[in-house]
């Protein structure tokens, strides 16, 4: 698959540039605990801290720097599992645009409501995702507004490929990266980075067995759909389209899927030992190493740790599993 659908580390780091006025260089900390489970250092990326609860911030901001006065005029539309949404209504605010995120229905209330606290509009009408990404889309077409997608576009890859900068950076020894991986946003930005700055470096993908969309699209060699369930990883659902797939075999090097279960051990794992508080999504890549879904063979390891934004119920619940 041809690398130049992802952008490459000269656009990163002018991204980098262009948007750390406006973000947080986020902590990148050893893990004692998989560390001596896997037998090599184990370094978590802790973007759970960042601005707005997630990654996400990155890649909104430098697509929206990267329109001209006249699309800013017009306004922005995005869908969104819910920090996708964050992102764009703390830039959209940050810069003076209109904002219209299309949620699903059964996004978590503490992500739409800090969507809205932030200024822009939220529609949660649509059932599922999928169904709010094609009413964004609709919405675009309808009234100009430019549609910002979560996972795909150059600049917004540039963003998210900040994140690798900042790794390698911070560790340039660092060998293998795993990283949570939904429609391949992320995991597009930094294997831009990576394969042009670090290519010999190994990028693993994780994700949840109702999130499994760019896993079945590297198993099938096409795009695909997957059913709307109930899961713990909301942020990495819904389809992978083309666009989405050709990033993620662009990107990486293999993925897995971890059952919900092993989403919620990680979860309290990370409470326990580091006293963060991150939701399903940003915790599959910790879930994976845990579960032996992924073995790395190269040290150090770094992985993603990309969201906190989980409902306060939610949260109660998985620790009170705990403590029994």
């Amino acid at each position: 698959m041809p690398r130049d659908i992802l952008p490459s580390a000269e656009e990163i780091r002018a991204a980098h540039a262009r948007i750390a006025p406006y973000v947080l260089r986020t902590p990148l900390v050893r893990d004692d605990g998989l560390s001596a489970q896997l037998g090599g250092e184990v370094l978590l990326k802790l973007e759970c801290l960042q601005h707005g609860g997630s990654f996400k911030l990155r890649g909104a901001l430098h697509a929206m720097l990267a329109l001209s006065e006249a699309e800013r005029d017009a306004g922005v539309v995005a869908s969104s599992a819910g920090n996708h949404g964050i992102g764009i209504a703390m830039a959209a605010q940050r810069l003076g645009v209109r904002a219209t995120v299309f949620v699903p229905a059964s996004a978590p209330a503490v992500k739409r409501e800090k969507i809205a606290a932030l200024g822009a509009t939220v529609d949660s009408s649509q059932p599922s995702y999928d169904a709010a990404e094609d009413a964004a889309k609709a919405f675009a077409a309808r009234t100009g507004a430019t549609f910002v997608s979560p996972c795909t576009g150059r600049s917004l890859l540039a963003g998210a490929g900040t994140v690798a900068a900042e790794i390698l950076d911070e560790r340039p020894d660092v060998a293998t990266l795993v990283v949570c991986v939904g429609g391949g946003g992320l995991v597009g930005g930094i294997g831009g980075f990576v394969r042009d700055a670090a290519p010999a470096l190994r990028v693993l993908g994780a994700q949840s067995v109702k999130t499994n969309a760019m896993t079945l699209a590297l198993a099938a060699g096409h795009a695909v759909d997957i059913p709307d369930e109930p899961t713990l990883c909301d942020g990495l659902a819904g389809r992978v389209d083309d666009e989405m797939y050709r990033q993620g075999k662009a990107a990486l090097d293999a993925i897995a899927t971890v059952e919900e279960s092993d989403i919620a051990e990680a979860i309290r794992y990370l409470h326990r030992a580091h006293g963060l508080r991150v939701e399903g999504s940003g915790a599959a890549g910790v879930a994976a190493l845990r579960r032996g879904a992924l073995a790395p063979e190269r040290f150090p390891v770094a992985v993603t740790v990309s969201g906190a934004n989980i409902e306060q119920a939610r949260w109660d619940a998985l620790l009170a599993a705990d403590a029994q």
